[in-house]
């Protein structure tokens, strides 16, 4: 018996009703950890915000270790779920991560691995958001990869009034767009 693939299909629309139970907040810090916030848009090739994105976040404890125990929401510590409201905002609140450890070829600064579902989208895609410390990024391996011209589309923006609020666009096409990898 011969099995022939069947079509791919879009992912979304989501509709809002569906994703309020999706949102997941990521664990609480112990005591040695800072809590930050991230918020962004998700903008579509023309700039217009997507309201029925969801981000899956994928991101290490402060001690740079991806915890396997349950949150919460009874899904991995490391695992934060946000989606996007009616213009494209997004917002979730974690501990700090610490750089990932690797072996002695590769580094990592602290990031979070980030999968975008979208209307539109044959599959997810796959990024990273890093923090705005050229010190601690020029040793990532994965990063220093990037064309310097794109790096930009990777790194959060500090507010200036909190240093641990963190600004971070999706881009999913055109000017600008978000460097995706394929894994």
């Amino acid at each position: 018996m011969k099995l022939t693939p069947s079509g791919s299909q879009t992912v979304g629309p989501f509709f809002r009703i569906g994703l309020e139970h999706l949102c997941a907040t990521g664990a609480k810090p112990d005591e040695n950890s800072e809590t930050i916030t991230v918020y962004g848009k998700v903008l579509d090739g023309d700039g217009i915000p997507v309201p029925d994105a969801v981000l899956e976040i994928w991101h290490t404890n402060a001690h740079g270790t991806y915890s396997t125990e349950p949150g919460e929401s009874g899904r991995p510590a490391c695992f934060t779920r946000a989606v996007t409201d009616e213009d494209g905002t997004y917002r979730f609140a974690i501990a700090m991560p610490g750089a990932p450890a690797c072996d002695s070829e590769l580094s990592q600064s602290p990031h979070l691995a980030v999968l975008v579902f979208a209307r539109g989208l044959m599959r997810h895609l796959i990024t990273r958001m890093y923090f705005p410390d050229e010190a601690v990024n020029a040793s990532d391996t994965l990063l220093q990869m990037v064309p310097v011209d794109r790096r930009h589309t990777l790194i959060a923006e500090a507010e200036a009034r909190n240093a641990h609020v963190f600004e971070w666009n999706v881009v999913l096409q055109g000017t600008d767009e978000t460097v995706f990898f394929a894994w």
